[in-house]
């Protein structure tokens, strides 16, 4: 049931009122041709009464030669007219309104107040045989549906008969009717449309700019527009991303305040270090404080990326990491590239996600002595494998290769020189590009890193 309801605002809001005017619109209309119909069948008797009494005070005060001349003149197909002896009508059965209606008109019109003698009966489904001896030929083979038949009685005893057929009132299910819905609901639609998508049109602006916050902390800030509510809710989102940038500011300032001052103690214990005589302890000192350098130099460069807001540009993908992989096949390393032919061209931040593909291989080189790159490009976006020959990772121990310094110490030995943070900084850059990175261990050996970039 729930995916049959419209997944958007505007689509539930054109759904509400087309459903509620439709409704509306069946409902009224309904109400207009049932008062209508009834104004009509009113107003039909109320004119057969009045004709029906005037023809019957003509032929009264006429002769027999004139009586007949007078109802051939009066006979016609919406009031059937004939003159006997004896009445047409042998009983009043089926009463109903539209029956007393004409009996009212009859009443109201006959000679001194309706006291004179008629009879009256509403048929439906065509007349009685012994009805139609009484008139002319022409109209005895005619079809008859819904009539009103009157038996009025004249001073000499005969009788003038009357046959009124009931028109039927226009079907509710008319081509008009349909006309009128159909061009209510395309205004109805049409002007909804454009209002509901002029009050909601803020709410995309609104999701954009949420998720380009998660990958771009320094995105500018969302134009005020929309309704009141939306104003307010777009100006404390405002706020919010002021507050996170100027929380990542200090934190980056921070870092890279308290990286460069650990240069000057470490160099300071670099020269104290010299002054050791035992030369196993000096070589431990030294080979800690070339630890706490490279630490250092990984915080500092990796703040001054974050600090210098590097702007986007559009590059080839497949070039890009053409060129990682030939500086490192240059200096020795085994690097084996499936990347294609055909140019992959990707907006991005180049220098950034050059230095994330470099540690992302570099470490792939040092743990699994070779690497092999793949690039496949599709419509949601691009994916990098990037895979190696290494020890792998538990699984369990996955997570925690992204956090700052933090070194596996059973699979990745301390002689190989990280520090801890290439994957951290990695992680961290494609993010920013609204990507992700996750690790794999391969069921022929190895570890699978997995780059996947939105297009």
């Amino acid at each position: 049931m729930r995916h049959l309801i419209p997944d958007t605002i505007v689509t539930r809001i054109l759904l509400v009122l087309i459903i509620g005017l439709t409704l509306s619109h069946v409902l009224s209309m309904g109400l207009y041709f049932t008062d209508r119909t009834s104004a009509i069948l009113f107003t039909g008797g109320e004119h057969a009464g009045e004709r029906i009494a005037t023809i019957g005070r003509i032929v009264e005060n006429a002769s027999d030669a004139e009586r007949r001349r007078i109802i051939e003149f009066a006979d016609y197909a919406k009031l059937h007219v004939s003159w006997s002896q004896e009445s047409a009508i042998e009983d009043q059965q089926n009463r109903d309104w539209q029956a007393d209606v004409l009996r009212d008109a009859l009443v109201a019109h006959l000679d001194v107040g309706g006291a004179q003698v008629f009879r009256l009966r509403h048929t439906v489904g065509g007349l009685p045989e012994a009805w139609r001896t009484h008139m002319s030929e022409e109209h005895q083979a005619e079809e008859f549906g819904e009539t009103l038949m009157v038996s009025l009685l004249l001073r000499d005893g005969s009788w003038l008969n009357f046959v009124a057929p009931v028109e039927s009132p226009e079907p509710f299910w008319s081509f008009r009717f349909a006309l009128s819905m159909l061009v209510m609901l395309l205004a109805v639609g049409a002007l909804s449309t454009l209002v509901a998508y002029h009050l909601t049109r803020p709410f995309g602006a609104f999701a954009r700019a949420a998720h380009r916050l998660g990958t771009d902390v320094k995105a500018p800030p969302i134009p005020e527009s929309g309704p009141a509510e939306m104003r307010h809710a777009i100006r404390a989102f405002n706020e919010m991303q002021k507050r996170i940038q100027r929380f990542v500011e200090d934190r980056t300032q921070m870092l890279a305040a308290i990286s460069h001052d650990l240069g000057t103690p470490i160099t300071r214990l670099r020269l104290r270090a010299e002054l050791v005589e035992d030369e196993e302890q000096q070589s431990k000192v030294l080979s800690d404080l070339d630890d706490m350098e490279k630490m250092v130099s990984s915080a500092l460069s990796f703040a001054r990326d974050e600090a210098d807001g590097e702007p986007h540009a559009m590059v080839d993908l497949r070039t890009l990491l053409q060129r990682v992989c030939n500086d490192m096949a240059d200096a020795g390393h085994t690097i084996r590239l499936d990347i294609g032919d055909d140019a992959v061209p990707y907006g991005c931040r180049p220098a950034a996600l050059r230095r994330a593909f470099t540690n992302l291989i570099d470490n792939a080189i040092k743990y699994g002595c070779q690497a092999h790159v793949s690039l496949s490009d599709g419509q949601d976006g691009v994916l990098v494998r990037i895979d190696d020959n290494g020890p792998g990772i538990p699984e369990k121990l996955q997570e925690d290769a992204f956090r700052p310094f933090h070194r596996l110490e059973a699979s990745r030995s301390r002689e190989t020189g990280g520090t801890g943070l290439g994957l951290t900084v990695a992680r961290t850059i494609l993010r920013a590009h609204g990507g992700d990175i996750t690790l794999t261990n391969r069921s022929e050996g190895g570890l699978r890193v997995e780059v996947r970039l939105p297009r």
